[in-house]
């Protein structure tokens, strides 16, 4: 499944360049604007149909502003590393790009309380080793493009995107494994849709505008979203089923598979190299997976309510207090129907008091019946 991402993300960069050299088109934040508007109206609109805790309203009332800030995180994660390719080579960013590793390693420590043993670190270590093979191999074939007006902006511009890549990564796999897939897509399809819009509109009015349209970009555009809408849905599925270091790992072989199609679409040089990077990064790969990572994840949120798949709450918290509620009633009703034997015993006395000892006999057989009877 990592691997079918990994072509997903292939897809994503022949459409951006298809659309960058043959139709002079370079708009990153209308581009992602497509996707989150996707994931919007999709998952989004499945929240709105549920109802309880699972609900949209119930969601934004409680943790807008966490949802706010991942949905900002993964915007601007996308936006730095397609601004960093006019700045920096190729090489840098392919190079520094893999920096999301040992920072989704520090977090999931940190975060998640996930515990790497000795295999794990050594995995790391062969993968990266196959994207230097790899990085090597597009040196020799002549393939270091992009500019290199400011490479100490581009590469900042890589290791900040790598960083937030991670931060999202992380609160991505902490809330598909502890809440839902659905809701975490559809929050973040609202905050990402509102976020791309308004950069979009601030940063790239006048390239949207000069956009010469054909059925061909419409086309090219149209492919884009679909394939990072596929990316972001099934991204969650991956990382609950493993974790969010390992699909990152295994979607190092994005950039393999993007030049073993560039040598059949936009005619690169092919080097053997390719393939031993490609051979070193799945050693790697099956290395990490081959030992488990275990983790101490914290009880305090589990404790007090838990999230199926599709949104719901069960709180058992509640239930106990629903029956607490009852017990409570129940007592009052007992505490009601003695007081109301009490009142009425002393009435039955001072009746037999005021009436005198002559009619105390035939009082006293009405009351032992009526005392009977309650």
């Amino acid at each position: 499944m990592g691997q079918g991402l990994a072509s997903l993300i292939c897809g994503t960069a022949i459409s951006s360049q298809y659309l960058a050299s043959d139709f002079q088109v370079n708009t990153p934040m209308l581009q992602s604007l497509l996707h989150y508007t996707l994931l919007c109206v999709t998952y989004t609109t499945m929240l709105s149909c549920r109802k309880g805790d699972g609900n949209i309203l119930q969601i934004l009332r409680r943790r807008w502003w966490k949802y706010f800030l991942l949905g900002l995180v993964d915007v601007e994660a996308n936006y730095a590393v397609v601004k960093a390719y006019q700045y920096t080579t190729l090489t840098s960013v392919q190079l520094l790009d893999c920096f999301v590793i040992p920072v989704l390693m520090v977090l999931s420590w940190w975060v998640l309380k996930a515990r790497y043993r000795t295999v794990h670190y050594v995995a790391v270590c062969i993968c990266l080793l196959g994207v230097g093979t790899m990085v090597g191999a597009d040196l020799l074939a002549g393939r270091d493009q992009g500019s290199t007006s400011n490479i100490l902006l581009g590469d900042g511009l890589v290791m900040l995107s790598a960083t937030l890549y991670a931060v999202s990564n992380v609160s991505q796999e902490y809330t598909v494994k502890n809440l839902s897939r659905v809701e975490f897509l559809g929050m973040v399809g609202l905050f990402g849709t509102a976020i791309s819009t308004l950069q979009m509109v601030i940063l790239e009015r006048s390239e949207v505008t000069n956009i010469k349209w054909s059925w061909q970009v419409g086309l090219l555009f149209t492919a884009y979203a679909l394939c990072m809408f596929a990316l972001y849905s099934w991204m969650p599925v991956v990382i609950k089923l493993s974790s969010a270091t390992s699909a990152n790992l295994s979607l190092l072989t994005a950039d393999l598979f993007g030049l073993f199609c560039g040598i059949f679409l936009f005619q690169y040089k092919f080097s053997a190299l390719y393939l031993v990077s490609l051979v070193v990064i799945l050693i790697g790969f099956i290395t990490y997976n081959a030992v488990p990572t275990p983790t101490n994840p914290p009880t305090s949120a589990s404790s007090s309510s838990s999230l199926s798949e599709e949104g719901y709450y069960e709180n058992p918290a509640a239930t106990e207090s629903n029956f607490t509620q009852g017990e409570a009633e129940a007592k009052r009703e007992e505490e009601d129907e003695k007081q109301l034997r009490r009142e009425q015993w002393e009435t039955m006395e001072r009746k037999t008091s005021a009436t005198g000892s002559s009619q105390s006999a035939e009082d006293e057989e009405p009351a032992v019946e009526c005392s009977t009877k309650l």
